[in-house]
């Protein structure tokens, strides 16, 4: 039973480097079509309308910042940390 469990873990071990390197390629091909897709929306003139983060920054202004997280990571599905570094910006932005 040992030896399975051990041939199991090193299997897993081997196959991080793979994973870890189709994750890098996949990133790498996204961040090629967000380029592109943002040249598009340039040479068509569009603007995207972000999120309306009034919510947030009100809730900034009452000292709430956990609450403006979360109310961040609501309006935009980021996930925490992103959310987190993102409330800090419009923190530091608004003085």
């Amino acid at each position: 039973m040992e030896i399975a469990t051990y041939i199991l873990i090193m299997a897993l071990v081997l196959q991080y480097p793979l994973l870890e390197s189709r994750i890098k390629k996949i990133q790498r091909r996204a961040d090629r079509i967000e380029h592109k897709l943002d040249l598009i929306l340039d040479h068509l003139d569009i603007e995207v309308v972000g999120p309306d983060l009034r919510r947030v920054t009100a809730l900034l202004r009452e000292g709430k910042k956990f609450e403006a997280i979360k109310a961040y990571r609501q309006l935009t599905d980021a996930d925490l940390k992103e959310a987190k570094e993102a409330v800090e910006r419009i923190d530091a932005t608004r003085g």
